[in-house]
Formats: C-alpha cells, sequence, structure tokens
C-alpha cells in the first residue's frame, strides 16, 4: 500500500474509530465533551499528517510503521495497547453512569476547555518534536545516517516526544470530562518509563554521541525533576 493511501485511511479512520469508542458506551450523541474533543484533535491531526507528508514523507513512514523490533519494547506495547483501549472506553461509560458526577459532582465546563487548551498546548508541542528530528520514528531504532539532535525541544529534555504524550493522555481524560479515567491514563507513564530507559541503552550503545549528549542534557522526561 502507497503512503499516499495508509495516510488516507488513517485520516478518515481515525475520527470513526474515536467516535464509535465514546459514542457507542455513552449511548448517547448528547456526550458534548466527545464532540469538542473530536472537533479539536482530528482537523488539527489531519492538517498536520498533511504537512508532513509534503515536507518530510521519510518522517510519516517512520511514524506509520509500528512493528518494534527491540523484544522488551514489544512486551510494553502489547502491554499499552489494552490500557489505552480501556482508558478511551471510560469516559463514555462515565456519562453514561455517572461515575465522575457522584465522585465529585462532575467535570465542570471551564475544566474540561482548559483541558481542551492544553491538550492542543501537548499537540503542538509534539508536533515542534517531530520538526525538529525527522528521526522520531513511532517504533524504537537506530537508522543509517541518523544523527543526534540537541536543538529546540530535545535541549529541554532527552525524550520530549514522551513529555508530549503524557501531557495528551492526562489531559485527554477531563477533556472528556471524566475523572474516572484520568488514573487509566496515569498508569501508562510507568510504561513510557521503562520505554525510554530501555531506548537510552539501545542509542548510548549504537548512535554516535548520544552518550555526550546525555552528559549535557541532563533531564530525561521532566525539567529540572527527572
Amino acid at each position: 500500500m502507497s503512503l499516499a493511501r495508509k495516510l488516507t485511511l488513517r485520516i478518515t479512520l481515525g475520527p470513526i474509530m474515536a467516535a464509535a469508542m465514546l459514542f457507542l458506551p455513552a449511548g448517547s450523541l448528547r456526550f458534548w465533551q466527545a464532540w469538542i474533543f473530536i472537533a479539536v484533535v482530528f482537523p488539527c491531526g489531519a492538517l498536520t499528517w498533511i504537512y508532513l507528508y509534503k515536507t518530510d514523507p521519510e518522517l510519516v513512514k517512520r511514524r506509520l510503521e509500528t512493528k518494534e523490533i527491540v523484544p522488551e519494547q514489544k512486551i510494553l506495547v502489547r502491554l499499552l495497547k489494552p490500557l489505552f483501549f480501556i482508558g478511551f472506553l471510560i469516559p463514555g461509560l462515565d456519562y453514561r453512569f455517572g461515575w465522575s458526577r457522584k465522585l465529585g459532582g462532575g467535570v465542570p465546563v471551564w475544566l474540561v476547555v482548559i483541558s481542551d487548551v492544553l491538550f492542543l498546548a501537548g499537540f503542538f508541542f509534539v508536533l515542534w518534536v517531530l520538526m525538529t528530528n525527522s528521526y522520531a520514528a513511532r517504533t524504537i531504532r537506530v537508522e543509517r545516517g541518523q544523527v543526534v539532535v540537541t536543538s529546540g525541544p530535545y535541549s529541554l529534555v532527552r525524550h520530549p516526544m514522551y513529555l508530549g504524550s503524557i501531557v495528551l493522555l492526562l489531559f485527554t481524560s477531563l477533556a472528556l470530562g471524566s475523572y474516572v479515567a484520568l488514573p487509566v491514563f496515569a498508569l501508562a507513564i510507568p510504561f513510557y518509563v521503562m520505554r525510554l530507559l530501555n531506548e537510552e541503552e539501545i542509542l548510548r550503545k549504537e548512535l554516535p554521541g548520544y552518550e555526550e549528549y546525555c552528559s549535557l542534557t541532563r533531564f530525561r522526561l521532566a525539567p529540572f525533576l527527572w
């Protein structure tokens, strides 16, 4: 399948799958938080994919590749997939059964809006990472000709893609009006930590200059924390 066709399928099927995972568990199309979330996420996502396809098709190929070759990474991905699936089902069920309303009166509108804004901030941070590093593949590998990137977000932390992804996950729950889904998405953080630690081992061994980069950029994931 051509890259253009793969990308077209991703752009068209993504909103359909997301709508099914949100509205079917909710049992209602009145799940307004989901409508806002879809309206925020998918137009931005589609425009980003199209932009990257025109400016850096090799990066798009790397981002669409999902087959891990490192055994440890294969295990982590297998564990993460059901966690994400459950996490995206919970907000709809929460809307239907009112779990968050019973726990704390529900997520207020202002917090939903702020969470959508912060989700967008995380989204554009990830876009910054992709525009800075053409080798930011979805899978863990070192390619011929790959060089260490030290500018932009990589001057802040060694794994800015994971930082942006964590921001996206945590604010997804609140943007969808669910306190209950928040701890489920938060469970992804230890997996990201294990993933990046394994990735660092590989990069230190296989990517020239990465050891020196680690000595200059102290923080792995969170500036001034870790």
